[in-house]
């Protein structure tokens, strides 16, 4: 098997897993930051993931959300997973939430898969090969002006703290009336913008597990990341991201400058 079909493999088992303890009672506890929560399934869910890669590819490495797992990106490849992205909305009972793998070769992502298992939704994507919901290849809107723009946004778990004037930023684009969403699972978010259902997704504070698929199926899909500033976007800061459909990528880097705040 190669590296998407693998990805795919331990993305929809893991979905499995996340499904069978929707809704069920199950210890919650916290991580650092308000409303950063984990549960059980989170934890087996990973594991689960880790021993089914390893399978396959014994020589790998990982970088994942829980228990701490942090290795280095190199020459070989790193799989960067979240096992449940918008456990916020798992543990409340809305059905919201996604899996997400990606691997990487060096600092670059060349596969990777986002799997909502609540609706059987699996996204995914190689370099070079397009981006795909299920049979269908993906493709960004035509949008060129946030007049008439889908957009969303996510928001860090400090946000009292007010890190890179999100709030700020948030109102900002609030006031230009364009319709915005928040939905809590950053993955399915940038994905939505592939599929075309947004126009713009953007965020401060996403870690490499966040986001690391979710980048290449947008950018397979033919739109733009970046960092808010315009800058070509490293998956492994813990900064901001920009993702949009192209067309509506400089006015949004405009309206997120820090100078016009």
């Amino acid at each position: 098997m190669n590296l998407i079909e693998v990805a795919k493999h331990v993305a929809k088992g893991a979905g499995e897993i996340l499904k069978e303890g929707f809704g069920t009672s199950f210890q919650i506890e916290s991580k650092e930051g308000k409303q950063n929560l984990v549960t059980e399934y989170d934890v087996a869910s990973q594991k689960w993931i880790i021993e089914e890669i390893k399978k396959t590819f014994p020589t790998h490495t990982f970088l994942a959300e829980e228990e701490n797992i942090q290795e280095e990106p190199s020459d070989e490849i790193l799989w960067i997973i979240d096992p449940l992205d918008g456990t916020v909305n798992f543990a409340h009972e809305i059905p919201f939430f996604a899996v997400s793998i990606a691997a990487a070769k060096g600092r670059e992502i060349v596969a990777g898969c986002v799997y909502n298992p609540m609706l059987d939704e699996l996204f995914f994507a190689e370099k070079g090969s397009g981006a795909f919901l299920g049979n269908r290849k993906l493709s960004v809107t035509k949008r060129d002006s946030l007049e008439n723009a889908f957009v969303a946004t996510g928001f860090p778990y400090n946000i009292n703290e007010n890190p890179l004037h999100c709030i700020d930023r948030f109102g900002k684009i609030l006031e230009k009336g364009t319709p915005i969403r928040r939905l809590g699972a950053a993955s399915l978010d940038i994905c939505y913008v592939a599929a075309g259902r947004f126009d713009v997704f953007w965020e401060v504070g996403l870690h490499p597990w966040d986001m690391a698929a979710g980048k290449l199926i947008l950018e397979e899909a033919e739109g733009k990341v970046s960092h808010y500033d315009g800058s070509p976007h490293q998956i492994f800061s813990y900064s901001t991201f920009l993702g949009t459909n192209e067309l509506l990528h400089d006015e949004m880097v405009d309206m997120l400058k820090e100078d016009l705040l």
